[in-house]
Parts: C-alpha cells; structure tokens; sequence
C-alpha cells in the first residue's frame, strides 16, 4: 500500500466519555476552520452533528456523525461519535476506519469509565492518538493531577506538547512546550521537563544526551514528534477549552501535523468497508464507506463481497453534518456516503476484503426486552420500522417470532431503550413500550455425550448422523469438525450440516445460545435415491438437541468487571451492597481518603447499581464497568426463555412443521 499523493486526507475519530466536550470541540473546529458560519450549541440543541431529534433534546450523541473540513490544505474527515455507554457499538464501527483518534478528558472529572474502554480499543488497533483535555476553566480544573491520572490509567507515554497558563477561572490558554523561554514559569517548565523525559526513554542516544544535559535539542524533538506519534510510541496531551473556543486551533494544528495520513492504493483493486448506515427521504438507503484501496465512480456496478451481490451507486456524496453534495468519485483513502445500494448493512466488505482491517468487538448486548405496541392496526409497521432500525445497527439482533405476535431485541442499557422509544416515535409515528429489561444467559454443554439420529421416516427421506459434543473452554465459542469419510456422507451433505449446526445452536435446553463446546461429526448416512439435501438441514437440529439432552447443561451469566472510587466513610456499607449482589472483589486500596474497589459483578443483581450508586456515595463516587465475559450461574439460579418455533426434541412434531414449512413457502 502506497499512501495516497492526489490530495492530503486525515480520517481522524473524536472519542470521549459522556459529558467530556467532545460535540461542542467538534463544533469549535467546523467554525474555527471556517467550515460553519455561526457556532451551535449542545444545550440549545443545534449543534451541527447532533442531528437526531433525540440528540437534540437530551444533550448527548447517539450516532457517529461524519462532518469534513479544511486546514491548510489538508482535508480531514471528522467522525464525531458517541460518549455513552449504551451507544458503543456506533464508536466499534467507527474505530475501524480511522487512521488517527483525539481522546477528549475533562481537566475536572479526568478518565472515567467509557475513556478507558475506548484508550484499550484504541491501542489494541494501534491507532496514533492525541489527547485532548477539556474544561480546563471549569471550578476544579486540575491540569496536573489529570496529567499524572492519564499517566497511570492510559498510558506512561502520554506527554504535553504544550503547557497550560493557570487553570479554572484564571485560565490563560496553552503555550506549545516547545516554544517556552527561560522567562517562563517553573510551573511550564515543568511540563517541557516530562516531555523530554518521555521521549528520551524511548531512545538510547537521546536518554544519553538527556542525561548529560538535562534537556533536549528543541529542533530535535520537533522533528521527532510526528513519527513517534504516528507509530504509537507517543500520545501528545493538549488542554483548552472548548466552550470558549480556547486551544481550537492548535488543537486543529496537531491534528493535521502529528496523526498520519490514509494508507491507500489508488491503483489496487476495489476494497472497502460500509461502517454507517442512514436512511434519507428523497434517496433512501444511504451506505458510508471508507475506500482503502480503487475508485468508487458514480453508476458504478460494485461488489457486495459479504452479500455476495453487486449493486449499482446512484450517487456519491460527500457529507457535512446535515448539508450534502454529490461529487461522484471516491478514491482511496477517503470517507464518503454512497446511495443506491439497497441491500448493504453495516460490516459489509465492497470489493475485496484484501486492504480492510479486522473487527473490534467492544460493545455486546447483555439484555434483552420485547417490544410492545398499543395499536393492533400497527403491528406491521413496527415490525417494517424494527426491521430498518436493526440494518442501521445490527447489534439490536431483531427476533421477530411471528407465530407468537412478538418481537425483540438486544439492548446495551436504559438510555437505548429511551432512544429507540424517542426514534420510533419521531421518525415513524409509532408509540411503543419496551417490557422490563432481562439478562441474556447463555448454556453450555455439562459433560460429554453424544447425540443421534436416524431420519428416514416418513419417505422420501434419510439423515442418519451421530454427534460428540463436548465442554469446551469458557469464551471459546463453538468449534466443529467432522471425521466421516465423504463415502459414508457427501461433502455436500456435510456443507449442509456444518451450516446447520450454529443455527441449531441457538436456542438449547433452556431456550437460550449454547456457547463454549466442540461439536464433531462422528458419523453420517446418506441414502443414494431417498436423500434431499435439505433432509441434513432438518436432522442437524435434532440429532443435535438429542446430544444436548444427554450432556445436560449448565447455565452462564454475563459479568461485569467493575472499579470504582469511593470516600473512606462510605466504604463499610458499599462492600456490604456488593456482598449482596453476588459481587467478588480485590482487598481495597485506600488512596487520599478513598478507597479503590476492583472486582467482578453478575448483570443480573447489578441492573440498577449503577443508578443507585449515587445516592449510596452523595454523589462522590466514580464507577467504571466493562464486559468481563460469561461464567457458570450458581447452581440456585434458574433462567429459562421462551422457545421459538416448535422443539427439535419433540421429533415427530418438528418434522411436521418444517416440512409444512418448506410445502408453503
């Protein structure tokens, strides 16, 4: 891959915490660079990227919003995502296709939960980050102390690049450290001294200058401040405040300067990824795509690699906020919104997946809720708004059971499910309610066993196959492999029962996925005049739910791995509430007059902890919570989910339904 030489382009992502800042810095650098003409405001509700109904009311980004502006020739694509928890299956996407990420804190509330997840994604992609700390003219602005939590938390190569002028009401600006003079405060020089100290231990000659001198060459660390950034060696830290529309421009600066251009292959084959999906009034679907290798041209037939279809682009826009124009060509490196493709969901690779980076799995759904409408007359459209809600995000994982009347989907927490309440509501007219929220289990297989079955009845049919499953390790998945030799079962029947056994998967013994097992093949019998293949199909099923009645299962809860700082005095009564809630925690490390918990949490008895963490610590605590992974429920526990459809295990009754199935389709 050759980086690309017809125009500079920066894709840069914006990332924060709730409440850090990040919608109004955006805002700041579309007016600072002359993109917008007046300032909006998230409090008002006319912030440019905030374009949803339900932004705009509740002052918080839903959706990554993808704005574009010039600074000194260079064009940078600005994805503004979102801050909350619940949203962070917008901010995966959005990962994905950045080249270079700002990472906005507040100087008074420093790194909070959501940044921490977000830095670990960050750094898992490798992705070259500025960090940028806001409100530094708020009451408690501690430049220094977040400076040394950042260090602690992040990362020891996060260093300033510039040194703040007072703090809180008296705050002055930022100075580049690079620039001070030997008239400056200590307090500045301060921050230059661990710049260098940094950079100097990333570099053995530099380490030896800088013991011997007790500094840098000023030019020196200039010209090394790109690279190191660009390769992830070093995370230049910026302070300003947005509100004010103070350390905007140098903020801009370093983004143009220090974070790295696309790497693109104008003249490579067509390979791109859809990360965002929109719907449009006057031009329907609308897929955004970064392009990393080829040119997209409008009436362009192009190859929808996932789907395995090709679909003609009507349009290729580019797009500010809200305002769009058709520019008609895409070239690698670049973002841009393509239309016309009515097929495309989010994930899906265009062309060939040969230059799009992998997956970051940072948001799964842990609830589940169905979905209740007031209106008999519009059940339909619910069903259809659903069905276009779940392309725009896939995580919702629409079940519609049709025989039942029911839907449901997949939830991060409440303040989704009010979203999508508000969504449903403005974009479509539809008042629904959502049931209360429940936690998704999962099974696993107990032991080893083996499962069988023998189709051949009623004719003409005949599916004999024979299934070892066993435990497998926890987070493993499922593993399947087959040892029958393609005499006793064609490959094609075989295709067909590899293809079968995930989706028979999904609802086991209790009704819920069954995850963490090895699933072998150990015996199949096809019949040469009475076999259809679909009769593989319908015996997987059973053969392997039979299996599942022998092993017996064991139920698996999602658990959260927490940490969180409290005042010493409320620490006696916290740890008493945790006890309670099945939670199991580290020795507790008291700091200044907090304590620090870390430990582990079930969902299911910590649903409204966090709501309730307030009161328990007036306000004082912080609390940060991650997805630690599925382990075993103890055996008290009883969780069981409706099934779907009829059971595999009551034979005669589930061949009847599929078969009628098939005759009526």
């Amino acid at each position: 891959m050759e980086t690309m030489a017809s125009k500079p382009i920066r894709n840069i992502g914006i990332f924060a915490h709730v409440d850090a800042g990040k919608t109004t810095t955006t805002e700041q650098i579309l007016y600072r660079s002359g993109r917008i003409r007046s300032l909006g405001s998230v409090d008002a509700g006319t912030a440019q990227t905030d374009f949803l109904e339900v932004e705009r009311s509740r002052g918080i980004s839903v959706r990554a919003a993808a704005t574009r502006f010039s600074w000194q020739g260079v064009t940078v694509n600005l994805v503004d995502t979102p801050g909350h928890v619940d949203f962070l299956s917008e901010v995966e996407r959005s990962l994905r296709v950045m080249d270079g990420a700002v990472l906005i804190l507040s100087a008074v509330e420093g790194v909070q939960a959501q940044t921490e997840v977000i830095w670990h994604a960050l750094r898992e992609r490798n992705i070259p980050t500025l960090i940028y700390v806001n409100k530094m003219d708020r009451i408690g602005a501690d430049p220094q102390g977040t400076l040394k939590q950042i260090r602690r938390l992040l990362s020891p190569q996060a260093a300033p690049v510039q040194a703040p002028i007072g703090a809180e009401d008296g705050f002055g600006g930022a100075v580049s450290a690079l620039g001070l003079s030997p008239d400056d405060s200590e307090d500045a020089k301060g921050y230059l001294q661990l710049l260098e100290e940094t950079v100097a231990e990333l570099e053995e000659s530099l380490l030896l200058h800088y013991l011997d001198n007790g500094t840098l060459p000023r030019e020196e660390l200039i010209q090394k401040l790109p690279a190191l950034t660009q390769n992830g060696e070093l995370f230049p830290v910026l302070f300003g405040a947005s509100s004010k529309g103070m350390g905007i421009e140098p903020l801009i600066q370093a983004m143009v300067t220090l974070l790295p251009p696309p790497l693109a292959a104008l003249n490579g084959p067509v390979s791109g990824v859809v990360f965002r999906m929109e719907r449009d009034a006057a031009m329907g679907r609308i897929a955004y795509v970064r392009l990393y290798s080829g040119v997209l041209r409008n009436r362009d037939y192009v190859r929808n690699e996932t789907q395995q279809l090709e679909e003609k682009i009507t349009q290729i826009r580019k797009i500010d906020g809200q305002k769009a124009e058709d520019v008609g060509l895409l070239e690698a490196g670049d973002i841009a919104a393509v239309c016309g493709w009515n097929h495309a969901r989010i994930g899906d690779i265009i062309g060939c997946a040969d230059h799009v980076p992998g997956e970051t799995r940072l948001a799964v759904p842990l609830l589940t809720v169905q979905v209740k409408w007031s209106n008999e007359a519009e059940y339909p459209a619910v069903v259809a708004a659903l069905q276009e809600l779940a392309d725009e995000d896939p995580l919702l994982d629409l079940q519609w059971l049709q025989e039942q009347r029911e839907l449901h989907l997949k939830v991060m927490g409440p303040i989704q499910i009010e979203v999508l309440t508000h969504l449903l509501n403005n974009r479509y007219g539809l008042k629904v309610e959502f049931g209360q929220p429940s936690v998704i289990y999962k099974e696993t297989p107990a032991q080893i066993g083996e499962g069988f079955i023998a189709y051949t009845m009623p004719k003409p049919c005949w599916a004999i196959l024979r299934f070892r499953i066993e435990p497998g390790e926890r987070g493993s998945g499922l593993t399947y492999s087959a040892t029958v030799r393609s005499e006793r079962l064609l490959e094609r029947y075989q295709h067909e029962v590899a293809r079968s056994v995930p989706e028979a998967l999904q609802q086991g013994l209790f009704g819920w996925e069954v995850t963490d097992l090895k699933v072998t093949l150990i015996e199949g019998e096809h019949h040469v005049w009475h076999t259809h293949p679909l009769d593989f199909a319908l015996a997987t099923p059973m053969g392997i739910m039979d299996g599942l009645s022998h092993t017996g299962v064991k139920l698996l809860e999602p658990l959260l791995s927490f940490r969180l700082s409290i005042p010493e005095e409320t620490g006696g009564k916290l740890m008493n509430e945790l006890i309670l809630m099945r939670g199991e925690f580290d020795t507790p490390v008291v700091r200044q007059e907090r304590m620090e918990i870390e430990g582990t949490l079930p969902v299911a008895t910590s649903l409204d902890f966090p709501a309730r963490f307030g009161s328990l610590t007036k306000g004082r605590g912080a609390l940060a919570t991650f997805f630690a992974g599925y382990r075993e429920c103890p055996p008290d526990v009883k969780a069981e989910r409706v099934r779907r459809g009829v059971n595999p295990l009551d034979q005669a009754k589930y061949i009847l339904a599929f078969r009628n199935a098939l005759s009526s389709s």
